[in-house]
């Protein structure tokens, strides 16, 4: 298991990718990782859209406020992937939602996409996270059924650098023993 924590603990946002394709076998990959993450009682709440398209890539771009670092990267990089999620589904038993949180989509996301990022840094590629856009208008470039939302943009690429890690608070500094 130490190649999974190398993979954790070496996994960086990557905003500038390199022109070259990332093969349709590599896909199959990352959409495997998705596809094996755990979710509220096995419900897999998400929708995958991939993006190769440059003019839709462009439009996606456009969604984000004018002074986001990932506007080139969800423009750019071979693949961008939009994680999407069916509404009403994870944290609801007959329709009824479960906990105070009520629906857990964004949850059961963030378990999707850590796997579709951790495996593609497995893989030599790299990847960014974007939440921050218009997601009304994204849903609409994408054609988003009723009851689905588009979550986050998930630009992937070979990296065209390397970034430095960034600085990680000491576990003692959030950490807390049988209480906070």
């Amino acid at each position: 298991m130490d190649f999974l924590n190398e993979v954790i603990k070496t996994r960086r946002t990557v905003r500038r990718f390199k022109d070259q394709e990332v093969s349709d076998k590599m896909l199959d990959q990352l959409i495997e990782a998705v596809r094996w993450a755990p979710s509220w009682a096995n419900t897999q709440c998400w929708e995958i859209v991939v993006v190769k398209d440059l003019e839709l890539k462009e439009g996606l771009a456009s969604t984000l406020s004018d002074k986001n670092p990932a506007i080139p990267a969800v423009a750019k990089a071979p693949l961008t992937l939009a994680v999407c999620a069916r509404l009403g589904l994870s944290g609801y038993h007959k329709g009824q939602p479960m906990t105070k949180f009520g629906d857990w989509f964004m949850f059961d996301l963030g378990l999707a996409t850590q796997n579709l990022c951790l495996t593609a840094h497995s893989m030599g590629l790299g990847s960014v996270i974007v939440g921050a856009f218009d997601h009304e208008e994204a849903g609409r470039l994408l054609k988003m059924p009723e009851g689905y939302e588009v979550v986050v943009l998930v630009p992937i690429g070979y990296p065209a650098q390397k970034p430095k890690p960034p600085k990680r608070k000491d576990s003692r500094e959030f950490v807390h023993t049988d209480g906070f």
